[in-house]
């Protein structure tokens, strides 16, 4: 499977905190200085909401029940 990226491509990273996670985000946010925008725009991890994350993003608030 082809995945296309250009200049208007956003990502969300499932599973940011996890170290293949914040490997991977990591990996696209440099890759996408060469678009000269944030290539990776957020992560999710469950039961981690509202934490900023080494990879220098936030995890999604988790909804509360």
């Amino acid at each position: 499977m082809a995945v296309l990226v250009n200049k208007e491509t956003r990502l969300i990273v499932q599973g940011i905190t996890g170290r293949e996670g914040t490997f991977h985000a990591k990996g696209c946010a440099e890759y996408g200085k060469q678009f000269g925008n944030d290539l990776v725009v957020g992560g999710v991890t469950p039961g981690k909401g509202g934490i900023i994350h080494e990879a220098g993003r936030s995890s999604t608030p988790s909804r509360r029940r």
